[in-house]
């Protein structure tokens, strides 16, 4: 089973569970996309085999077209189930940055075929992510913001308070469908600005304030 790391102190080492993702959750992305907005949170998995905490991303061989997706992701500390977004932060352990891999051309095939998205958004190295960082019961997520650079160039920049479903509104509508668990991640969503990979790019996240992840020699 992965695991990430909790900079606390000590630090901690955490398993991860569940790896659930949420699509279209910034307006500009979804148009960047040509989407549309969805009623309720898109929500989806990677297999934690997906997970990445190295400073190395293995491109897959199955695809030709990688996109990265920049996001927040939540760290689940205490698990539950039909958790109110009232009482939602209580169950945060930490947050950080990560990437949401995407290999766009496999997906564009499957959406358009009305097919699931396991093998555009589940493979090895897709879910990568920093370490994590704990918050204080009194976090304001829609303070927080985000951004990426690609070679030295800014490619995205999150503001969370763009998000259409924020941090507390998902982890509530998660745990109806779902009973969370500690070591749960949630990746939140990715503003606009997204595109495509090449071997031997390296990128550049920041979670504002909190953490700055590099991942660089990308390769196939």
């Amino acid at each position: 089973m992965p695991h990430i790391t909790l900079n606390t102190t000590p630090s901690q080492t955490i398993a991860v569970q569940n790896i659930f993702c949420i699509g279209r959750n910034y307006a500009a992305h979804i148009a960047e996309l040509g989407n549309k907005p969805a009623e309720d949170p898109v929500v989806f998995l990677k297999p934690t085999s997906a997970l990445n905490t190295s400073d190395v991303i293995r491109l897959p061989s199955h695809s030709s077209d990688v996109h990265y997706e920049t996001e927040l992701v939540v760290l689940i500390g205490q698990g539950g189930k039909n958790i109110s977004e009232d009482s939602a932060v209580r169950h945060v352990a930490g947050v950080g940055i990560g990437l949401d891999l995407t290999a766009r051309d496999i997906q564009s095939k499957a959406k358009a075929a009305g097919l699931p998205w396991a093998v555009a958004k589940g493979f090895d190295d897709s879910a990568t992510v920093s370490a994590f960082y704990p918050v204080s019961p009194g976090v304001h997520f829609d303070k927080m913001t985000f951004s990426m650079r690609l070679n030295g160039a800014v490619k995205q920049q999150g503001h969370v308070a763009n998000m259409l479903y924020n941090v507390p509104t998902l982890i509530a509508h998660l745990s109806r469908m779902f009973t969370l668990q500690a070591g749960d991640l949630i990746f939140t969503g990715t503003p606009e600005g997204v595109g495509p990979l090449t071997p031997g790019d390296e990128l550049s996240m920041e979670l504002t304030g909190v953490c700055v992840h590099a991942v660089s020699a990308l390769v196939p």
